[in-house]
């Protein structure tokens, strides 16, 4: 039996919390239906962070666009920061209230996704940074964490499945259960080269039997000009100082003229580790520091009831604009009745809380996935890990 939801199951409400169900039951039986305005916004972000990706908002249309309800939202891609509000949903709260736990659930873990790839990206720099995270998680939700990992920023993806949903092939090199059963790095690596596909990279795993910077000649020598890259995937046990033992595979390469073939790192690197590995690595396959992202702990929360701004304890009731301005990236949340100015830069403002359905209808076509992860790497070129 396979523990997940259909989507169906989703959206009858099976996975809803019950507290939201109840009220709904109370609602209903009182015959009270007010007009409300709600707003999701986190009002931290984890890990000290201080910007985010916002994702998840191709999911969340799947559920908006059915409802009576009026939404603006950031655009999927947008860079965030800590309470500024990224929905804001108006109409009667019995047509969509029950959808609160649905909705956090599809943009907290896609955004904790997204900024994890966004910083890792951001870390590398021009090196290549590939989603290897699909094992670490539930493989029903293999795809999400794929899409979710291209669109902040990686180069590719793994699983078939997540790469056919952004219309990439899916990127890999070989496992070391290849070298184990063939018994020998070099012959692996020959076979690789014999039955995969020329498009394929050829790149080496060098590190199951024998010393790093050996296995890293011995296949440069057999493969040649059609070796891309060797991959080192070592175990923290036998690690040691891994920039040292980087340094020294790159050393013999380049001493025997084998400078084109590139280093590959994976295995239990972040965001931190890329910073401290770029001197010598060209790429990275990065798994459970982005499947495992910390989820972005949003909250849904009504600020407005038949017109009349109200909120509970520690929120800003009433409607709100986020400005940003164009130039220096400067960002503020005021009352939605102020209008977008010029930033102190001399930038102009504009809001990006913008309509996205009116009356359960989508305003604009989605974009691709690979428009979105343009729209992230244009925005980190403008920020700061």
């Amino acid at each position: 039996m396979i523990h997940t939801a259909t989507w169906k199951d989703v959206k009858n409400g099976l996975v809803t919390d019950i507290y939201f169900e109840r009220t709904r039951k109370i609602l209903k039986a009182k015959g009270i239906d007010v007009s409300v305005r709600a707003e999701l916004v986190a009002k931290g972000l984890p890990s000290n962070w201080p910007w985010a990706v916002l994702a998840g908002v191709e999911e969340c249309a799947e559920v908006l666009k059915d409802l009576p309800v009026d939404v603006r939202m950031m655009k999927e891609g947008t860079i965030f920061g800590a309470n500024q509000p990224v929905m804001e949903i108006s109409g009667k709260y019995l047509d969509f209230g029950q959808y609160e736990t649905t909705l956090l659930g599809l943009i907290c873990q896609a955004s904790g996704i997204a900024t994890m790839a966004a910083r890792c990206k951001k870390a590398a720099g021009t090196k290549e940074v590939i989603s290897f995270g699909a094992r670490r998680m539930h493989p029903t939700i293999a795809p999400l964490i794929e899409r979710n990992a291209y669109i902040g920023g990686c180069d590719g993806v793994s699983a078939g499945l997540g790469a056919k949903l952004i219309g990439k092939e899916p990127v890999g090199t070989m496992p070391h259960a290849l070298i184990l059963i063939m018994g020998d790095t070099v012959k692996a690596t020959k076979a690789f080269d014999e039955v995969i596909e020329p498009k394929v990279r050829r790149v080496s795993l060098i590190d199951t039997f024998n010393d790093e910077k050996i296995e890293a000649l011995n296949v440069a020598r057999e493969l040649g000009d059609k070796l891309n890259a060797v991959r080192l995937d070592t175990p923290q046990s036998r690690r040691g100082d891994f920039l040292e033992i980087m340094k020294e595979v790159r050393w013999e390469l380049d001493l025997r003229g084998y400078r084109d073939v590139k280093i590959f790192l994976s295995g239990g690197i972040n965001e931190k580790g890329i910073e401290s590995y770029n001197i010598v690595a060209d790429a990275y396959g990065i798994g459970t520091a982005i499947s495992n992202a910390p989820v972005v702990d949003f909250s849904m929360d009504i600020i407005e009831i038949d017109g009349h701004p109200v909120a509970k304890r520690g929120k800003m009731s009433g409607s709100k604009s986020v400005l940003r301005c164009k130039e220096c990236f400067n960002t503020r949340v005021c009352p939605v009745k102020e209008r977008p100015g010029r930033c102190s830069c001399g930038g102009v403002e504009e809001e990006i809380l913008i309509p996205f359905t009116s009356k359960g209808h989508l305003l604009e076509a989605l974009p691709k996935a690979s428009r979105i992860r343009d729209y992230v790497l244009e925005q980190l070129s403008k920020m700061e890990l």
